[in-house]
């Protein structure tokens, strides 16, 4: 068995999600599989309706596939429970949302330090938050709360609390998606910046051509397949 060094950082395989409605069923994904491996940047794209976010929210343990295998490093992640789950989300995964998803009772660096709480890690994070919120230009912020930030600003503040656990893996929802073009360039390229520096994995879901260019790697989804994957 190979060790998990050589292992890909995603394995899927023969994915496949349906929903079942009073008269019939819809299959959204079709028997995807590809793999990741680490610290490729991946950017997934695809019409409204492709598919791609339900990928991404399988990808991530929010979702149960009807079927079909989804390693995430090295572990499967198909049939665990909540609990469980929870769990590995909290070792491997960071996450980056369009709507930020900041707490709006709790400061710039108490946000970022939320995935360090909740995963029962103290001691050196506080001073791994600070320094993260320097590396996206907030370090004159840390106590200001989410009304008192832009909204460019509040994303900077979600992408320190993805990294805050140096996670493997890095999933991405539309994150430059409620900015404006220059916003989301700066968050796009610190995105990229403390990818690298943390050698990251980095899955994508993006409707932006511009963005996705800047990815290793495009895979494009039509109709609940995999219809082009360019490096």
């Amino acid at each position: 068995m190979a060790s998990t060094e050589t292992q890909p950082a995603i394995c899927v395989r023969d994915l496949h999600k349906s929903i079942a409605t009073a008269t019939h069923t819809v299959d959204i994904l079709r028997g995807l599989s590809f793999d990741v491996p680490r610290g490729q940047f991946v950017a997934i794209m695809g019409a409204s309706g492709s598919g791609k976010s339900t990928l991404l929210g399988l990808l991530a343990g929010l979702d149960n596939a009807s079927s079909g295998s989804i390693q995430l490093d090295g572990e499967e992640i198909t049939g665990l429970d909540e609990d469980s789950l929870a769990r590995l989300r909290a070792r491997k995964l960071g996450f980056v949302f369009q709507s930020y998803q900041l707490i709006p009772t709790l400061t710039a660096e108490e946000n970022v330090l939320l995935p360090a709480e909740l995963a029962g890690v103290n001691g050196a994070s506080a001073e791994r938050a600070r320094a993260l919120l320097e590396n996206v230009g907030l370090a004159e912020r840390c106590d200001h709360y989410p009304v008192q930030l832009s909204g460019g600003e509040q994303q900077r503040v979600a992408l320190a609390r993805a990294f805050v656990l140096k996670p493997p893996i890095l999933m991405a929802d539309e994150p430059t998606g409620n900015l404006d073009t220059a916003n989301g360039s700066v968050v796009l390229d610190l995105l990229l910046t403390l990818n690298k520096q943390e050698g990251t994995t980095l899955v994508m879901v993006t409707h932006d051509p511009a963005l996705a260019a800047r990815a290793d790697r495009r895979i494009m989804m039509r109709d609940g397949v995999i219809i082009a994957d360019e490096q």
